[in-house]
């Protein structure tokens, strides 16, 4: 029980702390609509069981041990969150209307971008091994690591999708693209900034 609450609540802590999947939650939220949003939110809990697929099968002992390996994946990050904050910081406005959406991101882009954004994060990667290698019990049966893994995936999806749909809602949707100029601004260069400190950090170590 008691190693089923520090599960728990660290899963909770790390979801909810800003980072480049809310970013992305956002963004695509606002600019193309709930539907956007919850798919984004759908590719991140998902990419989440490819960090807790490769704790499981050892791959993470790999990561721990080689830091040119690990920081290769936080590079692959760094430039994919580079890449999309200035894609967002010169994106062009789009028309919005309350009965009809001209902006369109297709389901496949959408999910796509929450699951490249979570499958390339230090962040969920630290969190991920972090808790198997230092709260779960080796001993811990194996279906209850994964329903761990489970959780956390879930926790990815209702969190992220209960922000998209916030964000989407037709009143707090329509002030946001009425400034979207400047909101794109602040979330591109929230997410290049995100990717540059995440380069800095693999250079530097």
């Amino acid at each position: 029980m008691t190693e089923l609450l520090a599960v728990a609540t660290i899963t909770i802590l790390a979801v909810i702390s800003p980072g480049g999947d809310f970013a992305m939650t956002t963004r695509n939220s606002y600019l193309y609509g709930k539907r956007a949003g919850i798919l984004t939110a759908v590719g991140i809990a998902a990419a989440v069981w490819v960090h807790v697929g490769y704790t499981l099968l050892g791959v993470s002992a790999l990561l721990s041990q080689s830091p040119v390996l690990f920081n290769l994946v936080k590079t692959f990050g760094a430039m994919y969150l580079i890449y999309i904050g200035i894609a967002t910081f010169r994106h062009r406005p789009v028309a919005f209307e309350l009965n009809g959406e001209s902006a369109v991101l297709s389901d496949n882009q959408a999910f796509k971008n929450g699951f490249v954004t979570n499958a390339l994060n230090p962040k969920t990667t630290l969190f991920v091994l972090s808790t198997f290698t230092q709260i779960v019990n080796p001993d811990t049966p194996i279906l209850i690591q994964i329903g761990y893994g489970a959780f956390m995936s879930l926790a990815h999806l209702l969190w992220f999708a209960a922000v998209a749909i916030m964000l989407s809602t037709p009143q707090i949707r329509q002030r946001l693209l009425q400034q979207q100029r400047i909101v794109n601004r602040i979330i591109g260069l929230i997410l290049c900034g995100l990717g540059l400190m995440l380069l800095i950090s693999s250079v530097s170590s």
